[in-house]
């Protein structure tokens, strides 16, 4: 017994890092990047380029000015670079996919420093936030300037236009015209494929699909845990559309138009399968998920507007209370039976 090392976990070592999974993710958010540039042109380009800049100046600046003392800023930024993981490129690149294409450019940086300062680098860094950095950046801008700030929700680009710098007109997206009315207004064709209006990354079900896929085969998020997402938000939605009069009947037509339209699917994929700010048991999970897709619907159709970033962000202050009630069992438990008080 002498000669054994105790150490603290985890005891399995494997090749794959932070730095690896969070290519991955990057590499997942490609597919419906490009679709948002190509709907929404130039201006959904820049867009990008601006959150994404932001979000890793953000990290670097708080490293170099915050961290590391009593070191050079040579040393200092050489560090930086050496230990950057790239969780904030992801995190810029989903804060430049929650935005309209037409926003001021300010929002976007905004939303970056604060998703990076505050939430995730006060709070520690990289492992340490206690909600998803992108959807706290987004949720931040969205009630402090709302929607005056996004100048409206873009409508694509007209095909054939052959103009890619096109100016795009201001519309309503397809699910707060559902939400309104009852009804889908476009087809789940457009919905599927993107050609609607909304924010940069949500539109394209099939790319954000073909980047979920990429992550399952690469064992970065297990497929269970959006899908329950998704199929709760959708049958929940009919029912919640129903019992509040939006209908007049349950009508599951709308399932397609509910789990294509705004961003569940953006979220669902990317966002709320985040594995710092989502539960550590398999319970725990299907607790969170069922839960979050109740509440998706439920308030999407009460507020008639999409609440996906406000529904992750309230379920991952849940988490710690999950995680406390909700443990393994150790291998091997046996649970104490209990013996009986002999009387006076």
């Amino acid at each position: 017994m002498e000669k054994l090392v105790y150490s603290a976990s985890p005891h399995i070592k494997a090749p794959r890092t932070t730095k690896h999974i969070m290519i991955d993710v990057c590499i997942a958010l490609l597919p419906a990047t490009i679709v948002g540039i190509v709907f929404f042109g130039f201006d959904a380009l820049l867009v990008m380029a601006i959150s994404v800049l932001s979000a890793v100046l953000a990290e670097f600046l708080y490293k170099v000015c915050f961290m590391k003392k009593g070191k050079s800023f040579k040393e200092k930024l050489k560090e930086s670079c050496t230990e950057f993981d790239y969780t904030s490129l992801v995190t810029g690149m989903l804060i430049g996919m929650n935005m309209p294409s037409k926003v001021n450019w300010y929002i976007p940086i905004l939303a970056s420093f604060f998703a990076i300062i505050i939430v995730k680098m006060l709070f520690g860094g990289t492992g340490k936030n206690i909600v998803n950095p992108a959807i706290a950046g987004r949720i931040f801008v969205f009630l402090s300037f709302g929607i005056v700030a996004a100048n409206g929700f873009a409508e694509p680009i007209v095909n054939g236009s052959g103009d890619f710098m096109n100016t795009v007109t201001a519309g309503a997206t397809p699910l707060a015209t559902m939400l309104m009315t009852g009804t889908s207004s476009v087809s789940n064709l457009d919905l599927f494929l993107g050609n609607v209006a909304g924010t940069i990354g949500e539109t394209s079900a099939l790319a954000l699909l073909v980047g979920g896929i990429y992550l399952v085969i690469r064992k970065v998020i297990d497929f269970k845990w959006p899908l329950i997402y998704i199929a709760v938000t959708g049958v929940a939605s009919v029912l919640t559309m129903a019992i509040i009069g939006k209908t007049s009947t349950v009508d599951f037509g709308l399932f397609l138009p509910s789990i294509l339209s705004g961003g569940l699917m953006l979220g669902a994929i990317f966002m709320a399968t985040d594995y710092t700010t989502t539960p550590n048991t398999t319970l725990g999970n299907i607790i969170y998920f069922v839960a979050l897709g109740l509440i998706t619907a439920i308030l999407r159709c009460n507020n008639g507007t999409e609440v996906v970033s406000f529904a992750i962000m309230l379920m991952n202050l849940t988490v710690p209370l999950i995680d406390k009630y909700i443990v393994p069992k150790p291998f091997g438990y046996v649970k104490p039976q209990k013996t009986k008080k002999e009387g006076n």
